[in-house]
């Protein structure tokens, strides 16, 4: 057991009721929020993402994974095959991928920010305009990852694709080590945020696993109505301390932006 360090508990207790008073302030001008929670340089709004954002104003970059609507959470496209060749069939609870997100939210994010990533974006070509410069996420055709790849929609500058190369076999490739059916691995949103580098503001309405959040901690910001994934959130982004422990919206301020963080911290825009 180490020494007890009496400087540093009181600099932790001042960091936490800064965070508290923070919080209060964030609340106040947002209460469509069911709560607020702030950790570092990041802000975690649960509830409603488009009753939230309004709320926001705009920020530097929206970077995404929303629900496909292809009917994920019943099975379908999540299945590998086990031993002997047999298929395997992997449900999760609750409805999350029973439906695309409405055109009035995609209408929200193109407002929220000038930059946006938004994996699945082919999913959802109705309803976003034509983009010149599309991701490719190869995961190199290893099971159990159920595809070749993955797109994501951008509105970034540039006319080439941008191809990233993983398998994710440490993470994808274990179910036990897996907090939600569709996780992306943590590379691969840091990479995403590598390309909007400047950005001082992330956010991403789509919570998810939290990797969003986890790859802005690492130095590279989401809603989720399913209220059993809140202990998730506990159990993978304690190790982040930028992170937010909780389930719901991040909005995530990246240390090179901390004054602007702290005029929001204080009330201010």
């Amino acid at each position: 057991m180490s020494e007890y360090d009496p400087q540093k508990d009181a600099f932790e207790s001042y960091n936490v009721a800064i965070a508290a008073n923070r919080a209060r302030l964030l609340q106040e001008r947002c209460p469509a929020a069911k709560r607020v929670q702030v950790i570092g340089q990041c802000e975690l709004y649960l509830g409603n993402c488009m009753e939230i954002m309004p709320a926001l104003g705009r920020v530097d970059a929206v970077v995404t994974d929303p629900p496909y609507g292809i009917g994920r959470s019943k099975g379908m496209g999540l299945g590998g095959k086990g031993l002997g060749g047999k298929r395997i069939s992997r449900t999760y609870e609750g409805e999350w991928d029973d439906s695309r997100p409405s055109p009035e939210f995609f209408e929200r994010i193109l407002d929220q920010a000038k930059r946006h990533i938004i994996w699945g974006g082919n999913y959802f070509s109705d309803l976003l305009p034509a983009s010149q410069k599309w991701l490719w996420w190869d995961k190199l055709q290893t099971m159990p990852s159920y595809s070749d790849g993955e797109l994501a929609w951008t509105s970034l500058d540039g006319t080439a694709t941008k191809k990233f190369v993983f398998n994710g076999n440490g993470m994808l490739g274990k179910e036990k080590d897996r907090q939600h059916p569709t996780q992306k691995p943590v590379e691969l949103m840091r990479w995403c945020l590598g390309l909007v580098a400047d950005a001082g503001v992330i956010l991403d309405p789509f919570m998810g696993s939290g990797t969003t959040g986890v790859a802005c901690a690492r130095g590279g910001a989401g809603l989720c109505r399913h209220r059993n994934l809140r202990g998730l959130f506990r159990y993978r982004l304690p190790a982040h301390p930028r992170c937010l422990s909780a389930a719901g919206y991040v909005r995530h301020a990246s240390a090179d932006r901390e004054s602007r963080a702290n005029r929001l911290g204080s009330g201010g825009r």
